[in-house]
């Protein structure tokens, strides 16, 4: 059957990079999504295993649209009682990008009506509907003439690990930090910083990654836990082989925040996992963090005035002036949306990406510091 993994806007190389050391290397790259072919076992071990999905969904049917009322004929063709007990909750949820519908929301009221019509006429009763918190997520996507109905496998987002206690005001998306640590190659065993670590998503990232341990270990909640044919034995023999526990970790971690709160959180979002002991985190401002000799790797994601209140000039001028005259040998990465910000930096990128925290539209650069880097110090980042 064909699995299909949804995304955020320019991750889908990314993504479909790490399908393929899952073990999945027929991948179809689509629009913020990619698609691989397996079975059940398959979407259970990629919702537990994928760090740079959104979410899993199982294809029902693909068909052609021509008038509205062929979404409601071809929902009725699925055979939803197979699929879910009229007990649970549903919700149909997804996108529609088509001429053919004048109110954007009347698709997937076609949808609703298929599902519940079904019922209805199979069992005498009808499935309540959840927008909220439904336990079965069907998706829709339309895309002018082309249409698409799925089964959404992991409910909520994915980037919802479940490991995260505290946030600050402007945290990084999960997914994304993910997805960071992946562009910037970094190789698990250099050492990484991250100096505006706010409450500690990319140390956490990173710490999963090197041990092996599946970002989602401490999920819980997965929708195809209420599907039909939910198979709990071979869910539980996945995840039993997933790695839980490290003894050490192959690479050396530090990180830090001004805000002493944020310091705080980062700490509580650490408990828990056995590799806590292992990195370090500090209160500092960034004029005052450990940065320790290179080659190592910095990830950040600096305040930039979109949620927090900061200082642009002084706080990205500052920063680039600590890159370019204390971090030789590093490879430094910055996500930020002010490009105001990459201008004080005074540094010439090597990279540059363009992509999503959450709806914020950012730019992902890297610089690579060595003694020359002096020489380009005036220079300014290109939009």
């Amino acid at each position: 059957m064909k699995i299909v993994l949804k995304t955020f806007y320019g991750l889908e190389d990314v993504l479909a990079e790490e399908l393929n050391e899952l073990g999945y290397p027929e991948c179809t790259k689509l629009n913020r999504a990619v698609q691989v072919e397996g079975e059940w076992k398959d979407v259970y071990f990629l919702n537990l295993h994928v760090r740079c999905a959104i979410s899993v969904l199982v294809e029902l049917r693909r068909f052609s649209v021509k008038t509205e009322k062929d979404l409601y004929h071809e929902a009725m063709k699925i055979n939803w009682s197979a699929l879910f007990d009229v007990k649970k909750t549903f919700a149909v949820k997804g996108a529609v990008n088509s001429t053919i519908f004048k109110h954007s929301q009347f698709p997937f009221l076609l949808i609703k009506d298929a599902v519940v019509d079904h019922f209805r006429d199979l069992k005498g009763e009808r499935p309540d509907i959840n927008v909220k918190s439904p336990q079965v997520v069907i998706d829709l996507y339309v895309r002018e003439n082309e249409g698409v109905i799925s089964v959404n496998t992991s409910g909520l987002p994915l980037f919802q690990r479940g490991y995260r206690q505290s946030t600050g005001d402007a945290p990084l998306n999960e997914v994304v930090a993910a997805a960071l640590l992946r562009l910037s190659n970094w190789d698990k065993k250099t050492t990484l910083v991250d100096p505006f670590c706010g409450s500690g998503t990319l140390l956490i990232e990173a710490a999963l990654l090197a041990a092996g341990i599946p970002s989602n270990i401490e999920r819980t909640h997965y929708a195809f836990k209420n599907m039909s044919n939910f198979d709990a034995k071979l869910w539980d023999e996945i995840y039993s082989k997933a790695v839980k526990v490290v003894k050490e970790l192959p690479c050396t971690l530090i990180g830090g925040d001004i805000d002493p709160q944020m310091v705080m959180k980062t700490r509580r979002n650490l408990r828990g996992f056995s590799f806590e002991r292992f990195i370090d985190v500090h209160n500092a401002a960034v004029t005052e963090f450990p940065f320790p000799e290179g080659p190592a790797v910095l990830i950040s994601n600096p305040p930039y005035g979109e949620r927090l209140e900061t200082d642009v000039e002084d706080l990205y001028g500052t920063l680039g002036s600590i890159m370019k005259h204390r971090l030789m040998g590093y490879s430094c990465f910055i996500i930020s949306s002010s490009e105001a910000g990459f201008k004080y930096l005074a540094l010439k990128p090597d990279k540059k990406y363009k992509l999503f925290n959450g709806d914020l539209e950012c730019s992902f650069r890297k610089y690579s510091i060595y003694e020359g880097s002096k020489k380009g110090a005036e220079q300014e980042a290109t939009a």
